[in-house]
C-alpha cells in the first residue's frame, strides 16, 4: 500500500481508539472515524481496512502483538520451577509495560475495557486472548500450582482478576489523562500481581462456589 496508506492506516487506528474510548463503540460511525483522522474520502475505513469489524481486530492486534511478544520473552526466562508470582507477573507485566511505553497521552487501557464490556466486540477480545500460546501455557502452569482450589472457585477467581485488571490499568489511565496520577505503569504492574497472588492462592471459606 505504500507509505502514504500506512500513514493513513495509522491515523484512522488513532482516531478510532481514541474516539471509542470517550464515547463508546457503538456510538462512534466510520464516517466520525474518516472525518477525525482527517480523511477526505468518508468511506476511508472500508477502503483501507474492509469494514467495521475488521477495523476493530486490527486494533486487537496492534494491543495483542507487542504484549504478546513481552509475554513469550518472560515466559522463556521463567525458572524450572516457576512460582505463581513468577507466572502472574508473566501475564501480568506485559500489560502495564506495554501501556506505559506509548506516547501520552493514551486510550488504549480505556478502549480495553470497552472492548471487553461491549456485547459487540467482547467475543472478538476473548477468541483472541485464546490464541495466545504463552498465557494458555501460563495459565495451566497457574492451574497446577492451585489444583487444591476447587474448579469453579479457581475459574471464578480468574474471572475477577481479568477484570480487575482491565478496570484498575483504564482507570489509572484516566487518572493520568486528567493530570491528578503520575504514571508508574512499571509498579502498577507489580502491584497487581501481588493482588491477583493473593486473590487466586486465598484460603477458600466455601468450596461449593458455583462460579461466575
Amino acid at each position: 500500500m505504500g507509505r502514504r496508506g500506512d500513514l493513513a492506516r495509522q491515523a484512522l487506528l488513532d482516531a478510532a481508539e481514541e474516539l471509542f474510548a470517550v464515547h463508546g463503540i457503538d456510538s462512534v460511525s466510520n464516517r466520525r472515524i474518516a472525518e477525525y483522522a482527517g480523511q477526505s474520502n468518508h468511506s476511508a475505513v472500508t477502503y483501507h481496512f474492509g469494514g467495521r469489524d475488521e477495523l476493530l481486530r486490527a486494533l486487537i492486534d496492534r494491543y495483542r502483538e507487542p504484549v504478546s511478544r513481552l509475554r513469550a520473552e518472560l515466559f522463556a526466562r521463567l525458572p524450572a520451577e516457576p512460582t505463581l508470582t513468577e507466572y502472574l507477573q508473566c501475564l501480568i507485566l506485559p500489560v502495564t509495560g506495554h501501556i506505559g511505553s506509548l506516547p501520552a497521552p493514551t486510550r488504549r487501557a480505556r478502549f480495553q475495557r470497552l472492548l471487553a464490556t461491549t456485547p459487540s466486540t467482547a467475543a472478538m477480545l476473548a477468541e483472541t486472548a485464546r490464541s495466545d500460546e504463552s498465557s494458555k501455557r501460563l495459565i495451566a502452569g497457574i492451574d497446577e500450582l492451585l489444583s487444591a482450589v476447587p474448579a469453579t472457585v479457581k475459574a471464578g477467581r480468574e474471572r475477577v482478576m481479568g477484570r480487575m485488571i482491565i478496570d484498575i490499568c483504564a482507570e489509572y489511565e484516566a487518572r493520568i489523562d486528567e493530570g491528578s496520577q503520575t504514571p508508574q505503569w512499571t509498579a502498577l504492574g507489580y502491584f497487581l500481581t501481588d493482588a491477583c497472588a493473593g486473590l487466586l492462592s486465598a484460603p477458600v471459606s466455601h468450596p461449593d462456589f458455583a462460579g461466575l
